[in-house]
């Protein structure tokens, strides 16, 4: 237990950690893959690559700091966090190895003595939260296996369709191959997928939203293919799935995960707004609503950049003639002939002032998935537009990064 000397201490390196938190994590992440390049199979290295991991740990150190007198004001990231480590597989046993790369990287960066009260004070810290982490994600593995169709850690699934959904997205049907159920999931959750690459010599897990709703017998996951090379890793498990699967082909996935999902209990209309390949949790979200033959009203803004690369066209044409409570609101950079009668189709980038008539209800959910650009100017808006910051939920694919609730929060306050 930290005693409140060394929370001083702790909350004295928020300065170090503002400024050069992200010079800390950088370092630590190359000096833990040097003496234990094995974790290299557990860490995405295109997220190494860009810079997005080590700027996410950065963050989250520098919240904790900050919250190190109450963490449980970080509840909520806290279970982002869990979700992901348990979609990756992550054990207890692996706390502690992460955190003698970690102390020993503060050291070394801050050119501290072994025996530092700061360093004493920081070995205390990642105890208490290591502790705490490993518990919400027993937590999850607990509940998962209690599951019908449940389990633990990677389990083998057979590629039975592949199917193109635009020129850009291939949807990949994956049934267990223990001919077993599979876990049902929360409507937005995420799957991770494992594949090895023969380019660098590893495994390499990504995540995937689920672009269907529950049944018991097989997931959909469906991706966009991504730039990538042997020199530069983001790309190189879409490009693999896209270019080098086949049906009948096995991957390994593990249990649904993710704290981005539809809340089913609520009445008010459901507003979607994706960009790009950030339709798919939302396509799991809205099947699930019109299987359940809810009455909410769901409204559907969707950013392409032109027909050809908007995935599930058709699909969605068709839920919503089956549907009067489904309507679409399409924006294409490049627009060629309109989609009549819905849904509608507007020239250019996603502009939700245009239609705020049709989006700005009593009572409605906003569900926003897309890059981070797109996230934060939706978000932006919608608070512009009168949306209270709590009735929005967004996922941002990859680390977590965005703190927009914080962010406009302070910029109303100045």
């Amino acid at each position: 237990m930290l005693n409140q000397a060394q929370k001083e201490a702790i909350k004295a390196t928020i300065p170090v950690l503002k400024a050069n938190g992200v010079a800390l994590t950088s370092y630590f992440y190359e000096r833990m893959f040097r003496h234990n390049p094995e974790l290299k199979h557990i860490f995405n290295q295109g997220n190494q690559h860009s810079g997005k991991q080590p700027t996410a740990l950065a963050g989250a150190v520098l919240a904790y700091a900050e919250h190190i007198d109450d963490p449980s004001v970080l509840a909520s990231a806290l279970m982002g966090i869990g979700h992901k480590h348990v979609s990756l597989n992550i054990r207890p046993e692996q706390y502690d190895l992460v955190g003698q790369h970690l102390l020993a990287s503060i050291g070394e960066v801050l050119d501290l003595p072994g025996d530092s009260p700061l360093l004493e004070a920081w070995a205390l810290a990642y105890d208490q939260l290591a502790t705490l982490m490993a518990g919400v994600e027993n937590k999850m593995y607990r509940q998962t296996l209690g599951q019908t169709g449940g389990w633990s850690g990677w389990r083998p699934f057979i590629i039975r369709q592949k199917v193109q959904e635009s020129a850009e997205i291939t949807s990949f049907y994956l049934y267990p191959s223990d001919g077993g159920q599979v876990a049902s999931f929360l409507p937005g959750q995420f799957v991770s997928v494992r594949l090895f690459l023969p380019e660098i010599n590893l495994l390499q897990p990504r995540q995937y939203s689920l672009s269907n709703a529950p049944n018991g017998a097989y997931y959909r996951i469906s991706v966009k293919r991504e730039s990538g090379s042997s020199l530069r890793p983001d790309g190189m498990i879409s490009n693999r799935l896209h270019n080098f699967t086949r049906e009948g082909d096995v991957v390994e996935l593990t249990p649904p995960a993710g704290g981005f999902t539809l809340k089913q209990d609520q009445p008010g209309p459901v507003v979607f707004i994706s960009g790009g390949v950030g339709q798919t949790p939302l396509l799991s979200m809205a099947e699930t609503v019109l299987n359940t033959h809810s009455p909410r009203p769901m409204i559907w803004v969707h950013g392409a950049r032109n027909k050809t690369s908007h995935a599930f066209r058709e699909l969605l044409n068709t839920w919503s003639q089956r549907s009067d409570t489904l309507r679409f609101f399409n924006f294409y950079e490049q627009p060629d002939e309109p989609l009549a009668p819905n849904p509608a189709v507007i020239p250019g980038r996603v502009d939700l002032h245009l239609i705020k008539a049709f989006i700005i209800l009593p009572q409605a959910t906003y569900y926003l998935c897309g890059p981070e650009p797109f996230l934060r100017q939706q978000y932006g808006d919608l608070i512009a537009l009168g949306v209270k910051p709590e009735n929005i939920n967004y996922e941002e694919f990859g680390p977590q990064t965005l703190t927009l609730r914080q962010e406009f929060v302070v910029n109303e306050a100045v």
